[in-house]
Parts: structure tokens; C-alpha cells; sequence
């Protein structure tokens, strides 16, 4: 029986997963680290702590009594995406706390470089935007005492954080990322498939600490922290690893993942698909010995983390599945219109000043109706990015199919069927990022043939339809869209230059 390990990393939590090929899980472990917020709007994480709850799950799977690891192909990598560390080679030690992709400090720096936005987006497929890389490594070599200096003498490496795991699994001995991830960097030319020199040269990234470019399934190298050396053979950001795990490996098909934040991809094949409504042109994937795989994306920064709002900053539930039931004791939102821009605005607004907002709450107003609302906002960002996709594809969609802890909500998916008024599937197996890259590893080991044979382990547990009028639709979107209009630009000064 073929097994495959799956370390994802995602921006709340460190889990590890053990699959045989059908996509049964046969251990999990995972564990939440710490959110740090030194200022309003920046958002860091340690990275060494990241490293070792990673590699603590991954050590209390492999130990788990009853498991066969004898034909274990392999380690799979998927994580969260332009989240950047900076390290110094001599000791492996970061120079910073990572800086998370939701980070708005370089919010304004973005102004430093106007009138390059079509350069970036013709290399990249990219925004200029704080969301990706480039402004905020900019911002750690020069707010970070003798960061240029090192760099220059070529002790510092970079890397999102999949190339951070790397380089510690292996025992410091492979600085590489892969693909998929490199296509976040505002830095990688994502048609001539490389590391830009003029994109480098506009955001002074000099090239002495940039990761080797790698494919998404290869061996990459070996893990050296878990006893017995075993390859890595995978590695893949987790959107694009959602997309593959869903088995949307042809041109047309599309799935939308509920984690943090709500990401809608569309397969576009080997043809970059260039966007005329704000949407990334990125890397899907690719595979040692074959071509590459390009992928239509729309991003929203805060989705299940809106449900955690409701928890952590709110107060009005105690778990995040208690959301469903509380959203379920009204019919509807009762006029209130929650827009989650906690982080601001992700596609196709890109409004990194926009903040949070609850509107048209009156005295009748409870918890249920924000509960509601909440539900709703997530499920109108997702439209807003199908709308768009559907332009700049030329396709109408028929299907999407979803994955992530949030899609595990019936009220959820149902609303989130109203309003894009297309079948929404959800699969027996919602680990699809995990198992994404688990498969990635399992291509490289030959224990699958390839792309195609993914499909043959999706299945699905429930579709869901509209149910609603398509005035009741089209009355949702136009307050929806309202309320977005009175979240914009919220705050223009919250962040510094440096």
C-alpha cells in the first residue's frame, strides 16, 4: 500500500497527514501557533516556532501505533503563500519574524513604485499589491539592522515558507522553493520561467539570496529530522495544491477552498490567461520532466478567519462550527451586510485600505443576523471572483468544487450555491490541500502515473443548487456590493513607509 506524508503549513496551523492513495487519511495531527500583531495592520509569525510544531506533528504521525511505513514514498509540502523569511545562512537563525501575507505595513510603500504596474504584470501575473513578497522583503533589508550589508556578502537567504521547511528538513543542505510558489514573488517571470533581472533590479532584491527554482513534483531533496532519511518529493502552495488535490487537472475546471481566506482557481492549462478584471495569471504547477500548468486566481483575505472573528474578536461564539446554528435561527441577515475586510480588500478590489465593516444594523438587530451575515460576506466575495473569472475565461461555469474547514457548513455552501446560481460539489474528503501535495510526492516516487489518475480518487459527498429567486439573488448582491463601496478606502494612513 502506497502511504505519502503531508506537511501542511498553513497560516494558523501546522498539520501533518498520512494518506494511502485512495485519499483515506490514516493519522493527523495538527496544532495552532501563535498570530503576532505588533502594530495595526502588520501580522507576523515566528518561523522557527512554525518549523518545529511542523515537524513535532510530523514526528507524532510517524510514531502513531499500527502504522505500516515500510512503503511511506515520500513528504509532500504545501503551504501558506507570500509569507517571507529572511535567515542567515552561518546559522540557520531568521533575522525577523516572518512577515505574513496579510501584512499591511508596506500598504503605502506601494507608491514607490507607480507606474511599473504594467511591467510587474506582464512578467508575473500579478498586482502590485502588499499582499505578495517583493514589498515586504524590501522592508526587512531596510528596517532590519546590517540586513543590506549581509545581503551584499551573501550570508542572508530568502524564501517563502515551504523553502523555509525545506531548508530545515534537509539539514540546511537545499535552499529551494518550487513554482508555485515563486510565481508569488512579484519577482518570477512566470512565461520565460525564471527569476526576473529587471524585477529584481525595480524592487533592489539582489539575487545572492534567492532560492534555486525547482518543479512542484521532483526529489528535492531529504529529510534528515525524523530518524530515517526520507525524500521530499513534493512541494506546492496550498491554493494551487487545492486545485490539483480537487482533481481540476483539466483546462475549464475550477474549485474554491474556505480556509483563512476563500481562493476560486480555474485551470487554464499550458496558456497563461492574461486578467482584464483584476484577477493573478499564476502558476498551477509544475512537474519534473513535463510542461507547466497555469491557473486563473481569485483571492479573499479573510474567510474562515471571519468565522474566527466572530470567536476570537467578537465574542458571540465559542467554537467556529457553533457559527452554522447561530446563523441558521434567522431566515436572513435582516438588512446587516458584514464586508470582511479585516485585511482589506483581496480580488477584484485590491483595496488594502478598505477595513471591516458591519452595516444597516438596527435595534432588532441579534447575533444571529451577524452571524448570518458573516456567512454571507464570505459567500459574496467568492461571487464577486467567479463573476470576474467568468469574463476573463470567456466561460460559464457549471460547477465549482469547494474544499477547506469552512466548506464543511451546509447553510455555508447552500448560500454560497444561491448566489453563484451554479452546482457547487463538495467531496467526501475535504483535506484536498493536503492531499494535493501528497500526490505530488506520489508522481515523483512513480507510485501514480500522473495528473489524470487524481481523478480517479475524488469523490463527492454532497451538491448543492439554488434555491433562490434570481431577484432575491441579484437583491443580496447589489447590498452586498453597497457595502463594499462604504468599506473602501477606509484607512489610507495606518501604515508607514518604514
Amino acid at each position: 500500500m502506497t502511504v505519502m506524508l503531508a506537511l501542511d503549513e498553513g497560516t494558523t496551523s501546522c498539520r501533518a497527514i498520512l494518506f494511502d492513495m485512495e485519499g483515506k487519511r490514516l493519522a493527523v495531527e495538527q496544532e495552532e501557533f501563535a498570530q503576532i500583531y505588533p502594530q495595526p495592520g502588520w501580522v507576523e509569525h515566528d518561523a522557527k516556532g512554525i518549523f518545529e510544531t511542523q515537524v513535532r506533528m510530523a514526528s507524532q504521525v510517524l510514531a502513531k501505533p499500527g502504522l505500516d511505513l515500510s512503503d511511506l514514498v515520500g513528504i509532500g509540502i504545501t503551504n501558506q503563500r507570500e509569507t517571507v523569511v529572511l535567515w542567515d545562512r552561518r546559522t540557520g537563525e531568521p533575522i525577523h519574524n516572518a512577515i505574513v501575507w496579510q501584512d499591511l505595513r508596506t500598504a503605502n510603500l506601494m507608491n514607490r513604485w507607480n507606474g511599473s504596474e504594467q511591467l510587474v504584470r506582464s512578467r508575473t501575473g500579478l498586482l502590485l499589491d502588499p499582499y505578495f513578497c517583493a514589498s515586504k522583503l524590501w522592508w526587512l533589508l531596510e528596517n532590519v539592522d546590517g540586513a543590506k550589508a549581509a545581503a551584499r556578502d551573501g550570508h542572508l537567504a530568502f524564501g517563502t515558507i515551504d523553502c523555509w521547511l525545506l531548508w530545515n528538513l534537509t539539514g540546511g543542505k537545499v535552499h529551494a522553493t518550487d513554482e508555485s510558489n515563486a510565481s508569488r514573488t512579484l519577482l518570477y517571470n512566470i512565461h520565460d520561467r525564471c527569476w526576473d533581472r529587471e524585477l529584481l533590479d525595480l524592487f533592489d532584491i539582489p539575487d545572492s539570496i534567492l532560492p534555486e527554482v525547482v518543479p512542484c513534483s521532483g526529489h528535492l531533496g531529504d529529510a534528515t529530522c525524523f530518524g530515517d532519511s526520507i525524500p521530499v518529493r513534493g512541494m506546492i502552495g496550498d491554493q494551487q495544491s487545492a486545485l490539483f488535490g480537487q482533481a481540476c487537472v483539466e483546462s475549464g475546471m475550477a474549485k474554491s477552498t474556505y480556509g483563512t481566506g476563500c481562493f476560486l482557481l480555474l485551470n487554464t492549462g499550458d496558456t497563461p490567461v492574461e486578467s482584464s478584471n483584476r484577477l493573478l495569471t499564476t502558476i498551477a504547477w509544475s512537474i519534473e520532466g513535463s510542461g507547466c500548468t497555469y491557473a486563473l486566481e481569485g483571492s479573499v483575505f479573510m474567510g474562515g478567519a471571519t468565522i474566527q472573528w466572530l470567536r476570537d474578536g467578537l465574542g458571540i461564539i465559542e467554537s467556529a462550527v457553533e457559527v452554522n446554528e447561530l446563523a441558521a435561527q434567522v431566515d436572513d441577515s435582516g438588512g446587516v451586510v458584514l464586508v470582511p475586510a479585516f485585511t482589506g480588500l483581496g480580488a477584484p478590489y485590491w483595496d488594502s485600505h478598505a477595513r471591516g465593516s458591519i452595516l444597516g444594523m438596527t435595534r432588532g438587530t441579534n447575533r444571529s443576523h451577524i452571524a448570518r451575515a458573516a456567512l454571507e460576506g464570505i459567500a459574496c466575495s467568492v461571487t464577486d471572483l467567479l463573476h470576474a473569472m467568468e469574463a476573463d475565461s470567456g466561460l460559464s461555469l457549471s460547477q465549482v468544487r469547494v474544499d477547506g474547514g469552512a466548506a464543511a457548513s451546509d447553510l455555508l455552501m447552500q448560500i454560497q450555491a444561491d448566489l453563484l446560481n451554479v452546482e457547487v460539489c463538495r467531496p467526501t474528503m475535504l483535506e484536498t490541500t493536503a492531499f494535493g501535495a501528497a500526490c505530488m510526492a506520489a508522481m515523483a516516487a512513480g507510485a501514480i502515473d500522473g495528473p489524470d489518475a487524481v481523478g480517479e480518487h475524488w469523490k463527492q459527498d454532497r451538491s448543492f443548487t439554488s434555491s433562490v429567486s434570481e431577484v432575491a439573488r441579484e437583491n443580496m448582491l447589489n447590498r452586498w456590493h453597497d457595502g463594499v463601496d462604504r468599506s473602501r478606502n477606509w484607512s489610507g494612513a495606518e501604515t508607514d513607509e518604514a
